[in-house]
Protein backbone atom coordinates (compact mmCIF):
# COMPACT_ATOMS: atom_id res chain seq x y z
CA UNK A 1 0.00 0.00 0.00
CA UNK A 2 2.94 2.27 0.77
CA UNK A 3 4.55 2.37 -2.49
CA UNK A 4 0.75 2.97 -4.12
CA UNK A 5 0.94 6.16 -2.24
CA UNK A 6 4.02 7.15 -3.11
CA UNK A 7 3.09 7.14 -6.67
CA UNK A 8 0.11 9.03 -6.34
CA UNK A 9 2.20 11.37 -4.43
CA UNK A 10 4.74 11.60 -6.94
CA UNK A 11 2.12 13.03 -9.52
CA UNK A 12 0.73 15.72 -6.79
CA UNK A 13 4.03 16.94 -5.20
CA UNK A 14 5.68 18.98 -7.67
CA UNK A 15 7.53 21.60 -5.56
CA UNK A 16 11.10 20.78 -4.22
CA UNK A 17 10.29 22.49 -1.13
CA UNK A 18 7.01 20.01 -0.81
CA UNK A 19 7.76 16.87 -2.68
CA UNK A 20 8.07 13.12 -2.23
CA UNK A 21 12.26 13.64 -0.81
CA UNK A 22 10.21 16.12 2.14
CA UNK A 23 7.89 13.02 2.42
CA UNK A 24 10.07 11.20 3.43
CA UNK A 25 12.14 12.82 5.62
CA UNK A 26 9.25 13.34 7.40
CA UNK A 27 8.46 9.63 7.64
CA UNK A 28 11.87 8.97 8.52
CA UNK A 29 11.96 11.14 11.47
CA UNK A 30 8.58 10.14 12.74
CA UNK A 31 10.40 6.54 13.10
CA UNK A 32 12.64 8.51 15.22
CA UNK A 33 10.19 10.12 17.29
CA UNK A 34 7.96 6.86 17.76
CA UNK A 35 10.99 5.19 19.19
CA UNK A 36 9.72 3.52 22.57
CA UNK A 37 6.01 4.98 21.95
CA UNK A 38 3.06 2.61 22.11
CA UNK A 39 1.19 3.87 19.13
CA UNK A 40 -0.22 2.46 15.86
CA UNK A 41 2.73 2.62 13.35
CA UNK A 42 0.81 1.95 10.68
CA UNK A 43 -1.33 4.99 11.30
CA UNK A 44 1.79 7.32 12.20
CA UNK A 45 3.51 5.99 8.67
CA UNK A 46 -0.16 6.57 6.36
CA UNK A 47 -0.42 10.11 7.85
CA UNK A 48 3.36 10.83 6.88
CA UNK A 49 3.35 9.94 3.38
CA UNK A 50 -0.09 12.23 3.19
CA UNK A 51 0.69 14.73 5.03
CA UNK A 52 1.11 17.49 2.23
CA UNK A 53 -1.04 15.68 -0.48
CA UNK A 54 -2.88 18.94 -0.98
CA UNK A 55 -0.16 21.49 -0.72
CA UNK A 56 0.77 22.08 -4.50
CA UNK A 57 -3.35 22.93 -4.40
CA UNK A 58 -2.73 25.88 -1.39
CA UNK A 59 0.53 27.08 -3.17
CA UNK A 60 -1.30 27.45 -6.59
CA UNK A 61 -4.34 29.10 -4.84
CA UNK A 62 -3.64 32.80 -4.95
CA UNK A 63 -7.32 33.78 -3.08
CA UNK A 64 -5.33 32.18 -0.14
CA UNK A 65 -8.76 29.91 0.53
CA UNK A 66 -7.21 26.81 0.21
CA UNK A 67 -5.96 25.22 3.91
CA UNK A 68 -3.61 22.15 2.55
CA UNK A 69 -4.15 20.63 5.52
CA UNK A 70 -8.25 20.24 5.76
CA UNK A 71 -7.99 19.74 2.11
CA UNK A 72 -5.36 17.03 2.45
CA UNK A 73 -7.72 15.13 5.00
CA UNK A 74 -10.31 14.65 2.26
CA UNK A 75 -8.15 14.06 -0.42
CA UNK A 76 -6.47 10.84 1.93
CA UNK A 77 -9.67 9.92 2.95
CA UNK A 78 -10.35 9.09 -0.76
CA UNK A 79 -7.17 7.39 -1.37
CA UNK A 80 -7.57 5.44 1.57
CA UNK A 81 -11.25 4.61 0.62
CA UNK A 82 -9.82 2.88 -3.30
CA UNK A 83 -7.48 1.08 -1.36
CA UNK A 84 -9.74 -0.49 0.77
CA UNK A 85 -7.92 0.44 3.99
CA UNK A 86 -10.25 0.39 7.52
CA UNK A 87 -12.53 3.29 7.89
CA UNK A 88 -11.60 3.36 11.31
CA UNK A 89 -7.87 4.22 10.86
CA UNK A 90 -8.81 6.23 7.70
CA UNK A 91 -10.22 8.63 10.89
CA UNK A 92 -6.91 8.68 12.77
CA UNK A 93 -4.96 9.23 9.65
CA UNK A 94 -7.43 12.25 8.70
CA UNK A 95 -6.88 13.70 12.58
CA UNK A 96 -3.25 13.50 12.08
CA UNK A 97 -3.72 15.50 8.88
CA UNK A 98 -5.73 17.65 9.94
CA UNK A 99 -3.40 18.69 12.67
CA UNK A 100 -0.17 18.74 11.32
CA UNK A 101 -0.14 22.23 10.90
CA UNK A 102 -0.57 24.86 13.55
CA UNK A 103 -1.87 27.76 11.57
CA UNK A 104 -4.73 25.34 11.49
CA UNK A 105 -6.09 26.00 14.72
CA UNK A 106 -6.49 22.34 15.67
CA UNK A 107 -3.93 21.16 18.24
CA UNK A 108 -2.79 17.04 17.75
CA UNK A 109 -4.57 15.31 20.00
CA UNK A 110 -3.24 11.62 19.53
CA UNK A 111 0.61 10.37 19.81
CA UNK A 112 0.25 9.67 16.14
CA UNK A 113 -0.67 12.96 15.67
CA UNK A 114 1.89 14.77 17.83
CA UNK A 115 4.77 13.05 16.45
CA UNK A 116 3.85 13.92 12.73
CA UNK A 117 3.77 17.26 13.94
CA UNK A 118 6.93 17.73 15.46
CA UNK A 119 8.77 15.69 12.44
CA UNK A 120 7.24 18.26 9.94
CA UNK A 121 8.31 20.94 12.12
CA UNK A 122 11.69 19.42 12.08
CA UNK A 123 12.37 19.43 8.67
CA UNK A 124 11.97 23.35 8.63
CA UNK A 125 14.79 23.93 10.49
CA UNK A 126 19.20 22.92 10.18
CA UNK A 127 20.75 22.44 7.19
CA UNK A 128 17.37 21.05 5.31
CA UNK A 129 15.32 23.91 6.86
CA UNK A 130 17.76 26.28 5.55
CA UNK A 131 18.03 24.58 1.68
CA UNK A 132 14.45 24.63 1.37
CA UNK A 133 13.58 28.39 2.69
CA UNK A 134 15.75 29.26 -0.26
CA UNK A 135 13.78 26.69 -2.61
CA UNK A 136 10.99 28.90 -1.79
CA UNK A 137 12.59 32.14 -2.19
CA UNK A 138 13.46 31.33 -5.49
CA UNK A 139 10.08 29.34 -6.02
CA UNK A 140 7.83 32.79 -4.96
CA UNK A 141 10.82 35.38 -6.27
CA UNK A 142 10.98 36.43 -2.66
CA UNK A 143 14.21 37.97 -1.06
CA UNK A 144 17.22 36.31 0.14
CA UNK A 145 17.72 38.85 2.56
CA UNK A 146 15.29 41.25 4.51
CA UNK A 147 15.01 42.86 8.08
CA UNK A 148 12.10 44.90 7.91
CA UNK A 149 10.40 46.40 10.80
CA UNK A 150 8.75 43.01 12.15
CA UNK A 151 5.65 44.41 13.67
CA UNK A 152 4.90 46.67 11.13
CA UNK A 153 5.45 43.93 8.64
CA UNK A 154 3.19 41.25 10.62
CA UNK A 155 0.56 43.93 10.25
CA UNK A 156 0.80 44.81 7.01
CA UNK A 157 1.63 41.36 5.47
CA UNK A 158 0.75 38.82 7.97
CA UNK A 159 -2.53 40.04 8.78
CA UNK A 160 -1.76 40.86 12.49
CA UNK A 161 -0.87 37.68 13.05
CA UNK A 162 2.63 36.23 13.54
CA UNK A 163 1.48 32.88 11.96
CA UNK A 164 -0.56 34.39 9.42
CA UNK A 165 -1.00 33.63 5.86
CA UNK A 166 1.83 35.48 3.51
CA UNK A 167 -0.29 38.10 1.57
CA UNK A 168 2.80 39.08 -0.58
CA UNK A 169 4.92 36.51 -1.08
CA UNK A 170 7.89 38.55 -2.71
CA UNK A 171 8.17 40.77 0.20
CA UNK A 172 8.93 37.76 2.77
CA UNK A 173 12.61 36.29 3.39
CA UNK A 174 14.20 33.53 5.74
CA UNK A 175 15.28 36.32 7.82
CA UNK A 176 11.34 37.36 8.26
CA UNK A 177 10.57 33.76 8.35
CA UNK A 178 12.55 33.16 10.93
CA UNK A 179 11.83 36.17 12.87
CA UNK A 180 7.91 35.12 12.67
CA UNK A 181 7.25 31.20 13.01
CA UNK A 182 11.01 29.09 13.09
CA UNK A 183 12.43 30.52 16.31
CA UNK A 184 8.63 29.85 17.87
CA UNK A 185 8.84 26.19 17.36
CA UNK A 186 10.99 24.03 19.59
CA UNK A 187 8.23 25.21 22.43
CA UNK A 188 5.42 24.38 20.31
CA UNK A 189 6.92 20.43 19.85
CA UNK A 190 5.28 18.11 22.07
CA UNK A 191 8.14 15.26 21.96
CA UNK A 192 10.86 15.23 24.13
CA UNK A 193 13.43 13.84 21.87
CA UNK A 194 11.76 16.59 19.42
CA UNK A 195 12.50 19.49 21.28
CA UNK A 196 16.11 18.36 21.80
CA UNK A 197 16.97 17.72 17.85
CA UNK A 198 14.62 21.00 17.28
CA UNK A 199 17.35 23.38 19.41
CA UNK A 200 20.23 21.75 17.66
CA UNK A 201 18.91 22.58 14.54
CA UNK A 202 17.88 26.40 15.10
CA UNK A 203 20.97 27.13 16.51
CA UNK A 204 22.18 25.84 13.43
CA UNK A 205 19.83 27.88 11.29
CA UNK A 206 20.58 31.02 13.26
CA UNK A 207 24.25 30.99 12.60
CA UNK A 208 23.74 30.79 9.16
CA UNK A 209 21.50 33.82 9.22
CA UNK A 210 23.88 35.81 11.39
CA UNK A 211 26.19 34.50 9.04
CA UNK A 212 24.23 35.39 5.47
CA UNK A 213 23.67 38.95 7.40
CA UNK A 214 27.61 39.99 8.11
CA UNK A 215 28.57 38.82 4.13
CA UNK A 216 25.36 41.19 2.94
CA UNK A 217 26.39 44.06 4.89
CA UNK A 218 30.48 43.52 4.05
CA UNK A 219 31.95 42.20 6.95
CA UNK A 220 33.80 39.90 5.81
Amino acid sequence: MKEQIKKILEKELACSAHNLDHVMRVYNLCHHLAKGENIDMEILEIAALLHDIARIKEDSDNSGKTNHAILGAKMAKQILKKLNFPKEKIKKIQECIVSHRYRTGQPPKSKEAKILFDADKLDVLGAVGIARSFVWVGRNNAKIYSKPNIKKYIRENLGSRTNGRIMNKTKHSPQIEFETKIKFLPNKLYTKQGRKIAKKRIKFYKNFLDRLEKEIEGKL
